[in-house]
């Protein structure tokens, strides 16, 4: 954390949202974080933040979610670790400004494109990785050298306060406010000026964000979700297939953006594909039972596995415990709510098609996904569903990785997301590309002005042509 003299800005726990963006302009203003040396010391600080204090992280996590030290370690702290190295290792040469050539019209002359900082931006992360999806961009944002309101989600509440309590003594607490509170807090926050919102949760909530965006012009990030497909290719390994698709839609409870959110199958295979997939969900489960967030979204799971008119296998819960037991639903109705709102929970429908051809046009006739997934030997297969559909990020024969490569963007398309983050790809995101062209002085042609007489008028048509 640097030294220089600041005006430090209180961790908020309620909204105060005109004086945080007023008191974050005036650090941007002043230049300091623009210097590689203060955001290299930000980034140093979130890697101590978590190293030194995971297992308050981590605690805070379980006391939210259930979910074990390993798993949030796994889940939340290691990604944001590597994010972290990552970044500090390329930001010199991220940061460098690009030269562009130029035309012979323009010569003499240079051109060359700098990345600069937007300002103040705001990132609103999310409840089921509290740490990954409000950590991760952050990083992003002060590699690119801006001033960052961090609104953790209140249905994190403990992870919330956590955050609040810790990131200003390991980040620059003039630079960095946390805001806590619920929606209120939210949309106040949305109604003041910022150069750039990152949000990570539902499409619902991301129309109203990129609404509240528009009464300012402010671009928008939107990390959102939908109904993340699994295609299931009759030459596809059954048993790795079954094996890693249960285990990705029993991380945190299927409580993730780019889990499995319904299977389609080639009918070849169907039944020895449920028979493996059963076993192995009941498996994974007893091995991870994080609990449903709350009371409103367990209702909400359980609501899901009526009137589907699909055959449902597994699914015990208790409402108590928020413990919600991971459930297989063969065949429902396409319309059914079940096929058509994003499930968010350890529920898996799978759908029996009689070819890859028809997987696709299930896949098509719904809006586009975050992720999608393919299990297939053949090449051919695999290349066919790239060609024909679309979706953020696909996974071959494996689920969830393709969020730890931070080289690969992450984000969605239509429904899922607006832009993308994640290594360059995320400091690129909070950053202005500025174009600039610098000419001398001499020499400085007549012909190049009005009135343009009849030699000029030829020279410059062939030149400009």
């Amino acid at each position: 954390m640097t030294t220089a003299t600041r005006t430090t800005v209180k961790p908020a726990s309620t909204s105060d949202a005109a004086t945080h963006v007023a008191a974050l302009r005036a650090t941007f203003r002043s230049g300091r974080t623009r210097s590689l040396t203060w955001r290299r010391a930000q980034l140093e600080g979130l890697a101590r933040l978590i190293a030194e204090r995971e297992g308050d992280l981590a605690a805070a996590i379980e006391r939210d979610l259930g979910r074990s030290a390993i798993g949030s370690f796994m889940g939340d702290l290691a990604p944001v670790r590597a994010e972290i190295r990552h970044t500090l290792k390329n930001l010199e040469r991220w940061s460098r400004p690009a030269r562009a050539a130029l035309p012979v019209t323009q010569q003499p002359g240079k051109a060359w494109t700098v990345a600069e900082p937007k300002g103040v931006v705001l990132v609103i992360g999310a409840w089921n990785f509290p740490i990954l999806l409000t950590l991760q961009p952050l990083v992003s944002a002060l590699a690119a050298g801006n001033t960052v309101v961090v609104k953790p989600s209140e249905l994190a509440p403990h992870t919330a306060q956590v955050l609040a309590d810790l990131l200003p003594t390991y980040v620059d607490p003039s630079a960095v406010v946390v805001a806590t509170g619920g929606a209120d807090v939210s949309t106040d926050l949305l109604r003041e000026r910022f150069d750039h919102i990152f949000f990570t949760g539902s499409p619902r909530v991301g129309r109203l964000v990129a609404v509240a965006a528009a009464e300012h012009l402010t671009p928008v990030t939107l990390e959102l979700g939908g109904k993340s497909p699994v295609i299931v290719s009759a030459d596809a390994d059954l048993d790795v297939a079954a094996r890693r698709i249960a285990w990705a839609k029993c991380v945190n409870s299927g409580q993730a953006c780019i889990a499995p959110d319904y299977v389609i199958v080639e009918e070849a295979v169907r039944p020895a594909f449920v028979e493996r997939l059963l076993r192995e969900l009941a498996a994974a489960w007893r091995a991870e039972p994080t609990r449903i967030v709350n009371e409103h979204h367990f209702d909400r799971l359980s609501g899901l596995l009526q009137g589907h008119g699909g055959e449902t296998s597994g699914g015990q819960r208790d409402r108590d415990s928020l413990r919600f037991g991971a459930a297989v639903v063969t065949d429902p109705d396409l319309d059914s709510p079940l096929m058509n709102e994003e499930i968010f929970g350890p529920i898996l429908p799978v759908v029996t098609v009689p070819s890859i051809d028809a997987a696709v046009d299930v896949v098509n006739s719904r809006p586009k996904p975050l992720a999608l997934y393919v299990f297939a030997e053949s090449d051919a297969t695999v290349q066919t569903i790239l060609d024909t559909t679309s979706s953020g990020s696909v996974g071959v024969n494996h689920l969830l990785y393709q969020l730890l490569v931070p080289d690969l963007p992450f984000g969605g398309v239509g429904n899922s997301g607006i832009g993308d983050y994640h290594g360059e790809h995320g400091f690129a995101t909070f950053s202005h590309r500025k174009s600039v062209l610098r000419k001398p002085t001499n020499p400085d042609p007549s012909f190049a002005y009005p009135p343009y007489g009849a030699l000029a008028t030829r020279l410059l048509r062939r030149l400009m042509g």
